[in-house]
């Protein structure tokens, strides 16, 4: 077998502020590191105000800070480079950063037609981290907003010297639902569609922020007791709608999926844990509802299960590049979340090195991950055993564990043709599909408990 080819670098060429080392990550684990290199001269307080210099290695970005505030401004101008009229932002959403319900809920305002990414304000504060964003990303005006450039959810910060829309409500149960009133008003059209999260256990919903973005679809709030009042009216809005309930039933109960009947049909996914209830979602796929990634060929978000704010502020990462899921690591430092392992593994894409026909360049599909928090919070083992998973695996024949020739998990590169491209189902090795999704073959699988 020979080596595999340079070109397989090619995966490395998403939007990077700096590119580190894999030798120069590896000693960047203490709690005392803040940076693993210096950013570039003229740029480095901009730079660590915005939560750079980022961490990178082959397959993997990282916005490698603890603060959300600097997080969300770092994602914002990520997603949106240097206000760029290739790529800029109609506006930003200011959400106080001391409401996660209704953080979550306003990242359906990074989909389009709003095109409007996060920030978080400290109340009705501005930071300066979050001015310096917005005078970046230097929004045009938003048209279903009137020409608004900057969106204010609840009681925040209102910026000078910009056009500014407020969408007003007593609590985050009320905004959500003022949320998908005006959403809605920008599509032209009521969502037949709506997510249901758990507004008491924050590490099953956040896996909803990356979809709310990419999708504007809406996503409503129970509780453990039942439905408040602002929720029911805002399900009734969305009349023969399809719930889609995310998180198992110690989350969100039978007791309250026999309460949304009433409203529509339910349907419940993810999985049991928070890894696996993001994996689930991950996997899951029903009509047009769903991200079906089971296959090779995607980006995807990492935060830790307990950084809700961060985990949230990668949404608009989800709306652009690689188009991905967000998936969730715990608070252990030694290896990755085996959930989250299994599934990168099952999703990894397979060439043959000995082929020229079948190399990494010519049929690969290239999987990246986009993680959040400095390294105490996922330590730069973690992060390498991403990228490893992450990385095109050469195909042998003889490769234990599986029957294919496979690596555990990797998908076979296809053979070129001028029919529709196809990838095999996962090997019989890799983990099962997690309840309530859809496999690469297209059998669904059970619903989340």
């Amino acid at each position: 077998m020979r080596p595999v080819s340079s070109r397989t670098r090619r995966a490395a060429t998403a939007v990077l502020t700096a590119v580190v080392t894999a030798t120069l990550l590896t000693g960047c684990g203490s709690d005392d590191d803040t940076s693993p290199f210096t950013p570039p001269k003229g740029d480095a307080d901009d730079a660590a105000a915005l939560g750079y210099p980022t961490a990178a290695t082959r397959n993997t970005t990282r916005t490698a800070t603890k603060d959300p505030l600097v997080a969300a401004a770092a994602d914002a101008r990520a997603a949106y480079p240097n206000g760029s009229d290739f790529s800029r932002a109609k506006a930003v959403t200011l959400v106080d950063r001391n409401d996660w319900r209704a953080a979550l809920a306003a990242t359906a305002l990074t989909a389009a037609p709003t095109t409007a990414p996060l920030l978080y304000t400290d109340g009705t504060k501005l930071p300066d981290v979050t001015d310096k964003a917005i005078a970046a990303l230097k929004p045009s005006g938003s048209d279903p907003f009137g020409g608004a450039q900057a969106v204010l959810v609840g009681k925040t910060a209102r910026p000078a010297g910009l056009r500014t829309a407020s969408i007003e409500g007593a609590n985050p149960f009320e905004l959500a639902r003022a949320i998908d009133r005006r959403t809605t008003q920008a599509r032209g059209r009521t969502s037949d569609r709506v997510l249901v999260v758990s507004a008491d256990d924050p590490e099953f919903a956040i896996p909803a922020a990356a979809w709310l973005a990419k999708s504007g679809d809406p996503v409503a709030f129970v509780t453990s007791r039942g439905i408040p009042a602002a929720t029911a009216k805002q399900l009734a809005a969305h009349p023969k709608a399809t719930l889609y309930v995310l998180g198992p039933s110690k989350v969100i109960r039978p007791s309250v999926t026999k309460l949304l009947r009433k409203y529509g049909t339910v349907e419940r996914l993810g999985g049991v844990t928070p890894a696996e209830n993001a994996v689930g979602f991950a996997r899951y796929k029903d009509g047009a509802f769903g991200w079906n990634v089971n296959q090779p060929g995607h980006g995807f978000l990492i935060a830790r299960q307990d950084d809700t704010l961060g985990a949230i502020a990668l949404a608009p990462l989800a709306a652009s590049g690689l188009h991905g899921p967000l998936l969730l690591v715990d608070g252990d430092q030694g290896d990755l979340t085996v959930p989250v392992r299994e599934y990168l593994r099952d999703v990894r894409q397979g060439y043959y090195p000995d082929d020229p026909s079948l190399d990494a360049t010519g049929v690969a599909r290239y999987n990246r991950a986009w993680l959040t928090g400095d390294f105490t919070q996922i330590s730069a083992k973690v992060q390498a055993q991403i990228d490893t998973l992450l990385e095109v695996a050469p195909v042998s024949d003889s490769a234990k564990g599986s029957p294919d020739g496979l690596p555990t998990g990797a998908k076979k590169a296809p053979t070129p043709t001028t029919a529709k491209p196809t990838t095999t189902a996962p090997t019989p090795s890799a983990s099962p599909a997690r309840p309530g999704t859809t496999t690469s073959s297209g059998a669904p699988t059970p619903k989340a408990p």
